[in-house]
């Protein structure tokens, strides 16, 4: 894909945790990191990095506390609420509806409101692959030892060199974006590389970060918490 120098970034960042896994009343992407709420951290990462228009998707219930919220912190950072819908595809694809003045030239990332630790450079590399590929896809390798476990409970090893762990931002052309969801939810969707990848675009992987990590569980806020006090996130 040739690299466009016209093209605008914009994001659209997912933010529909309930809080259960997390074991808090408050939903999660609400939660204070070092101070500020985890969805403020994430958003401001990406206006650090030169987004444009960002569109915040959340459940219809969150929003007036989510306004609260900004008013409460006088948070300055401009930014447009779609609603959510039923599943992850639904509310990508409100997200899309969402934000104005989308040419196909343009470039869009799907970010995760709990990842607030992507680094600037790791944005900028997203967007900067996703101009000249028409997709950037932010990977690491696992550390872990990795088995499948098959329906009748046996296992078996898989090979790690060989894997990849998926993180956001999943950053995509904004006409490649716009037509992979511009069909039916399928259950074979896990991710929005998924949806590209069913369009018939092959989807292009790039160097993610240890750091950026989602908060899923308490004991990731406390890492979170950490790696900002080191210095570790910026």
């Amino acid at each position: 894909m040739d690299k466009i120098n016209d093209s605008k970034r914009h994001a659209i960042i997912v933010a529909g945790g309930s809080g259960k896994r997390f074991g808090s009343e408050l939903p999660k992407q609400f939660l204070h990191l070092d101070g500020k709420p985890v969805l403020m951290r994430t958003i401001e990462k990406l206006e650090q990095a030169g987004v444009t228009s960002i569109v915040v998707v959340l459940p219809a219930e969150h929003h007036e506390m989510w306004l609260s919220m900004c008013q409460e912190c006088n948070f300055p950072v401009s930014h447009t609420i779609a609603t959510g819908g039923n599943s992850r595809f639904e509310s990508v694809k409100n997200g899309l509806a969402a934000i104005e003045n989308l040419h196909d030239n343009d470039l869009v990332a799907v970010h995760d409101g709990v990842r607030p630790l992507a680094s600037v450079e790791l944005i900028n590399r997203c967007f900067d692959t996703a101009m000249k590929r028409g997709s950037a896809i932010p990977v690491i390798a696992p550390s872990d030892s990795i088995r499948q476990l098959d329906d009748d409970g046996t296992s078996r090893q898989l090979l790690r060199s060989s894997l990849r762990a998926v993180q956001t931002p999943q950053t995509f052309s904004a006409r490649w974006l716009k037509g992979a969801y511009d069909v039916e939810e399928s259950p074979l969707f896990t991710d929005d590389a998924s949806v590209v990848e069913k369009a018939g675009h092959q989807v292009t992987l790039v160097e993610g970060e240890s750091t950026n990590i989602k908060i899923t569980h308490p004991i990731d806020l406390v890492v979170a918490t950490q790696l900002i006090k080191d210095g570790k996130a910026c």
